[in-house]
């Protein structure tokens, strides 16, 4: 994961030192030396922190849990990202996580740095008070370098609400009398979050998917025939034709982004399939989502897993083996489970022809290079799960101004920048060769390279 995201970059700033019409101040020795220090300051973190957080279980034994908070970029603003609560953290998937949410911001004009934290345990197997304790330690630990105008930390996979509840409270305890409601983003609404928040990220995948397929087909229908782009043809086909997709992972993300296309009415959707850890459920007619929503929001967040649980439900389905809904024979395919997902050994068992990243690197670069080259669509996650931070900033904003929007006008601002993003790429993206996340990588690239080049950090 960490090499795609630093080849891209590289692949980018290749494209722009050729490019005399970007910074064309610099010319001959000064714009390959400016470039040379562009290369080294996005390829890698400002700061790397990292500490055990001691900790007493319930049991009475005492472990210490490695932590980690890494500042990759504060260009635009403060440090921002999420804090991931998984076994399988490590540094360096810490560290290119925060480098993605540099780029992500860049690309979105969201006003802030990367930064990206993680903490290795299964939440899971803690009791709630043990999580209370690992949060509260967190950010004790990691007080110093948190803060409003400082560094930012929010929910990401196995976290949410719950937890930036007690690391906020944490931190107003810690620092009596400073501003405290902007430490932490993704609250519950009661605490200080935004309206809207928890659905930002899957309303924002999907509506990525959709504006493709009917905002930008119907605007630029035209445009797009004349193009004579790979990618192009692809999007023409789907017009006016039925779409059948299948959503991997059925959490937080994946089962907003599956009501967003069961509810839809502009485009003619079909949900067939829905995985999760345990399970992946069929159904060639369409699955009933809302009534998945309501048994996983009784049930842990797990889909059913027997005939009887689904019975009881009222829902019909396919029981089959969670990994096949990889490789169905689906129109779209949208993922929002792990990383690295799709790969070397099973990318050319991909059948749909448009692939959604609503988690972090789902597609390997091998495989994003032939899938793309196949004529497949991949909207990256650095413009798919934007949703997130973007409403964020909301929060923030509205924490900083002590007022708060409607969720209708959550949403509509959310629309409103992802659009904005998407009306200056994808012109790019079917008008020349490159795939769609090479033409965010260079969008970003160059949002990070004018204003450091302005500052002078570049010499």
């Amino acid at each position: 994961m960490a090499s795609q995201t630093g080849s891209i970059v590289q692949d980018s700033l290749h494209a722009l030192l050729e490019d005399t019409s970007f910074l064309p101040q610099l010319q001959k020795e000064s714009r390959e030396q400016a470039f040379t220090s562009l290369a080294s300051i996005l390829s890698t973190p400002n700061k790397v922190h990292k500490s055990f957080l001691r900790i007493s279980l319930e049991n009475g034994k005492v472990v210490r849990i490695p932590a980690f908070r890494v500042q990759h970029n504060n260009t635009l603003g403060p440090y921002k990202g999420g804090v991931r609560f998984h076994e399988s953290v490590n540094e360096e998937e810490v560290v290119n996580l925060a480098a993605l949410m540099t780029l992500k911001n860049a690309l979105h004009d969201v006003p802030f740095g990367g930064g990206k934290g993680g903490i290795i345990i299964n939440p899971r197997e803690h009791s709630v008070k043990e999580l209370n304790l690992i949060c509260q330690k967190y950010v004790h630990y990691f007080s110093d370098i948190l803060g409003p105008d400082k560094d930012i930390p929010a929910p990401d996979m196995g976290s949410g609400d719950r937890e930036m509840d007690w690391m906020m409270a944490e931190y107003k305890s810690i620092r009596p009398g400073e501003p405290y409601r902007g430490s932490f983003t993704g609250k519950s609404i009661i605490n200080g979050g935004s309206l809207g928040r928890r659905e930002a990220t899957g309303k924002g995948v999907y509506f990525s998917f959709r504006y493709i397929l009917h905002d930008f087909l119907k605007d630029q229908q035209t445009f797009l025939e004349n193009s004579g782009n790979t990618f192009a043809k692809t999007v023409l086909h789907y017009k006016n034709r039925p779409l059948t997709i299948a959503v991997q992972g059925f959490g937080n993300v994946g089962s907003v982004a599956a009501l967003e296309a069961y509810q839809c009415a502009l485009l003619q959707n079909k949900v067939v399939s829905v995985s999760d850890r345990n399970v992946m459920l069929y159904n060639s007619e369409g699955l009933d989502i809302p009534a998945l929503i309501g048994y996983t929001s009784k049930n842990q967040g797990d889909l059913p897993t027997t005939d009887v649980q689904l019975s009881e439900c009222g829902i019909k389905a396919d029981i089959l083996d969670r990994d096949q809904v990889l490789e169905l024979d689906v129109d779209v395919l949208i993922l929002a489970a792990l990383e690295d997902q799709i790969h070397q050994d099973n990318m050319k068992q991909i059948k749909a022809r448009i692939i959604v990243e609503g988690a972090n690197a789902p597609v390997t670069g091998e495989a994003d290079k032939y899938l793309s080259d196949q004529g497949v669509i991949i909207i990256p996650d650095i413009l798919a799960n934007a949703g997130g931070v973007i409403v964020s900033y909301f929060e923030w904003l509205q924490g900083r101004e002590t007022q708060f929007y409607s969720e209708e006008e959550v949403f509509q601002l959310l629309v409103d920048k992802m659009k904005a993003t998407m009306d200056t790429i994808l012109p790019q993206y079917f008008g020349d060769p490159f795939p769609l996340r090479q033409n965010c990588y260079i969008h970003s690239v160059m949002k990070l390279s004018t204003v450091l080049y302005r500052q002078g950090k570049l010499y």
